[in-house]
């Protein structure tokens, strides 16, 4: 594994807004998690989860590491990706998730070494199987493993891609996901950009007997998701990407339109606010 404390970029924008501190967290968790429908890891909570799954139990005690988790979340809330995923992982398996999506959203949005950012997807995909190990009912042990897999693959070759399976392993855990919780809408927005990289690489005809993958499956993940998340900018960013993936100029406007609607939103934490940065930048370069 990587030194997880090496490298890491702060957020670059003010994140005043972004400070959930105290009761603010849980009063505000369920916006900021409707996209990925985490539990609030109040102590009760995850008293009953270690004790079915007695592999995620934490060195300290479960309330007290309660605490610590939720600080971890404030940190990862508030754009400091590198104190979130040190306190996720102090907590072992139990403070993974949170580990791997601030490791993910760090090396997706701020990390500029390429071979930095493989090496923290690559441990962020190994923690979620350890996960997936110890408690193979939770949702997110699959979603967080097919989120760092995926942008792994994005930084590897065509040929890479296929030699490893990953497009198979990652559809998989995103299947397992929504099969957990159906109203994951992040599951949702990937599966539908999975469809629509799989249509636009391969073909619509060769995707669909190899990979299973349609346009009208893509198009029916994506507005599923902004049913279940109507706030999310990504949603709104992946939904123009695999529109003009599947459809080409066909669908400008549309995908215009969807980005601006997502440089438009108003984010909730620091990954939001970099995904409506994104859109913007977006917007600019046309």
């Amino acid at each position: 594994m990587v030194k997880q404390t090496a490298k890491w970029r702060p957020f670059p924008h003010d994140d005043a807004d972004y400070d959930y501190a105290g009761a603010a967290l849980n009063r505000h968790w369920k916006r900021l998690h409707l996209g990925d429908c985490e539990p609030y890891p109040d102590p009760d909570h995850l008293e009953r989860l270690v004790a079915a799954n007695p592999g995620l139990a934490p060195e300290m005690p479960v309330r007290k590491a309660a605490g610590e988790l939720q600080k971890a979340w404030r940190a990862y809330h508030g754009g400091d990706f590198g104190t979130a995923t040190t306190l996720g992982l102090s907590l072992g398996p139990l403070g993974y998730n949170v580990a791997n999506k601030a490791t993910v959203i760090h090396a997706t949005y701020l990390e500029e070494d390429p071979e930095h950012k493989i090496a923290l997807l690559i441990d962020a995909t190994r923690r979620a199987e350890e996960v997936q190990a110890h408690a193979e009912a939770l949702p997110n042990a699959w979603y967080f493993h097919a989120q760092a897999l995926g942008r792994y693959g994005q930084e590897l070759s065509i040929p890479k891609v296929l030699a490893e399976g990953l497009g198979d392993k990652v559809k998989t855990s995103l299947e397992r996901t929504l099969a957990l919780e159906p109203r994951h809408a992040d599951a949702r927005i990937a599966l539908g950009a999975y469809n629509a990289v799989v249509i636009y690489k391969m073909g619509e005809t060769i995707g669909r007997l190899t990979y299973g993958a349609s346009r009208k499956a893509s198009l029916a993940h994506f507005r599923s998701a902004l049913e279940l998340n109507p706030d999310s900018a990504i949603a709104r960013i992946e939904y123009a990407n695999g529109l003009v993936m599947m459809f080409g100029k066909d669908k400008l406007d549309e995908a215009t339109a969807l980005y601006e609607e997502a440089a438009a939103a108003t984010p909730a934490d620091a990954m939001e606010r970099l995904d409506v940065e994104l859109a913007r930048a977006e917007l600019e370069d046309e």
